[in-house]
């Protein structure tokens, strides 16, 4: 039987939700099981997508979701994860992240792509993914690259979300 770590969400300010993650050169145990509890953490927090700096690593990681079972037979475990290429066409959609809980806000992005990323075999694998997919591994990889889906807003929405957070902690 496999036990899985849930970890704390990271939420704005936090820096680390600001800085590029590095890559994963080698697949191993701890990677694998590293996976395996931000599954469990995604799923405890009711999210689709999950990235290692939202829960204070600095690895090239992400979790997604989308399916309606929520079971884990629809889930992706990514690692070095990159966009091959993006539709030309994009979609507004309102989008919410863990690490920024009770916002949500409409972000245009391409509505498909074609994505790389290696399996926890080490196999490369290539998805091409649409719509929620599409969107929710842009989101991740953004976040892999230091940038949160609000960073997709016009600088004064930004700030005011920057600056509630700010007050919150303060208060805390």
């Amino acid at each position: 039987m496999c036990y899985s770590l849930l970890y704390p969400v990271i939420y704005i300010p936090d820096s680390i939700l600001t800085q590029t993650a590095s890559p994963v050169t080698h697949i191993d145990d701890t990677i694998i099981a590293l996976l395996d509890d931000m599954l469990a953490t995604m799923y405890a927090e009711s999210g689709i997508g999950l990235a290692a700096n939202q829960i204070a690593v600095l690895k090239r990681l992400i979790v997604v979701d989308v399916s309606q079972t929520r079971d884990g037979s629809g889930a992706y475990q990514m690692i070095n994860p990159e966009i091959i290429s993006l539709s030309e066409e994009t979609e507004p959609y309102s989008e919410g992240c863990l690490s920024i809980p009770g916002v949500n806000r409409e972000v245009t992005r391409p509505i498909a792509g074609v994505f790389r990323y290696q399996s926890i075999d080490g196999e490369i694998q290539e998805i091409e993914a649409d719509g929620l997919l599409a969107r929710c591994i842009q989101h991740e990889i953004d976040h892999l690259n230091g940038i949160l889906f609000i960073d997709h807003l016009s600088r004064l929405k930004r700030q005011m979300i920057w600056k509630s957070f700010i007050k919150k902690e303060k208060t805390a």
